[in-house]
């Protein structure tokens, strides 16, 4: 394993000191427990958004904390659930009066922590789950997984919290942004966790895992090697039958990287995406390439499509400042 570590044990405490000072206009690091949150206070009345969960996933979440999008993030240890003393610490550190929102992928230690967190807090709060993960069947017994559509929602319901939308409203958004999107992962290889020193999970030069996690987790398939057109093809036809898209319906069209795959590629994968749905009469009016759900080293991507309404797209295209994504402002 080569990796830029000094301590194992002291690589998240580092690496937030690091993007606290690089971002230190936008965002502030507490410590002990570790939150990172806007740098000016949320106004009174809106609605705080928080989210987190392990690192490993940068820039998601706390990349994506600044005006239009997170009030805060709490970052676990790595793959590894943040704790209900973060949440709650970012909580009463932030929310003014509107309530707060939770936004939290469906990963059994996320979602029982951020419950314990919203039950003893003693403000008004909703939750708002993210499933996109196409890859596991709907009966799935833990449900689908929360991955990179998970930027999506908080994307739109930031900028929703950020116009006055309340509490009850922004949870309502949310849970629809989550319906209307969908997400599959493959790899080429496996990411490398620092604590284990080896890839979690093992594929030859001819091999290719389908349906990955964002956590090292092993796909629903592994196939033989092919051409980048016959890969995004089963991708696509994965997300395609599960939202149904009818012809003229607008979408926004998102290639994540997971973290080793380099932008030439992924743009490759992005005309391909969007090859496949305009062939289908659907219009790619929105799009989004780059590294924004990693796990950490792995070379690979996810095809991410959310279906829009003319509400969605003006919150998308909203103003946001954030560290990792910013427009209009």
């Amino acid at each position: 394993m080569k990796k830029f570590i000094n301590n194992i044990d002291d690589l998240l405490e580092e690496s937030l000191q690091g993007f606290a000072k690089a971002h230190a206009d936008i965002i502030q690091l507490n410590t002990q427990p570790h939150f990172v949150k806007r740098k000016n206070p949320t106004p009174t009345a809106k609605v705080a958004l928080i989210s987190g969960g392990g690192s490993g996933h940068e820039p998601l979440h706390t990349g994506f904390v600044g005006t239009g999008m997170l009030d805060a993030a709490c970052p676990g240890q790595i793959f590894t659930s943040p704790t209900p003393d973060q949440m709650m610490a970012a909580a009463q550190s932030i929310e003014n009066k509107g309530g707060v929102l939770f936004i939290v992928k469906n990963y059994a230690g996320d979602v029982m922590n951020f419950e314990i967190a919203a039950e003893m807090l003693d403000c008004p709060s909703e939750t708002v789950l993210i499933d996109d993960d196409v890859s596991l069947p709907k009966n799935h017994s833990t449900g689908r997984r929360g991955v990179a559509g998970t930027l999506i929602v908080e994307k739109i319901v930031g900028a929703a919290a950020e116009k006055g939308l309340k509490l009850s409203d922004c949870k309502v958004l949310g849970d629809k942004v989550n319906q209307m999107t969908a997400t599959m992962g493959v790899a080429l290889n496996c990411c490398t966790v620092p604590a284990l020193g080896k890839p979690t999970f093992e594929l030859n030069d001819e091999q290719i895992e389908m349906g990955v996690g964002i956590h090292g987790e092993r796909g629903h398939e592994t196939i033989g090697l092919t051409n980048a057109t016959e890969i995004v093809e089963q991708i696509a036809n994965a997300i395609n039958d599960d939202l149904k898209p009818k012809k003229g319906q607008k979408a926004l069209l998102h290639i994540n990287g997971l973290g080793s795959t380099p932008l030439i590629e992924l743009h490759l994968i992005y005309n391909l995406a969007a090859q496949y749905w305009e062939k289908r009469d659907i219009d790619i009016c929105r799009s989004l390439v780059g590294n924004y759900t990693t796990s950490l080293d792995m070379t690979g991507c996810s095809i991410t499509l959310t279906l829009l309404d003319e509400e969605m797209i003006k919150l998308w295209d909203a103003p946001v400042n954030t560290a990792n994504l910013r427009w209009g402002c």
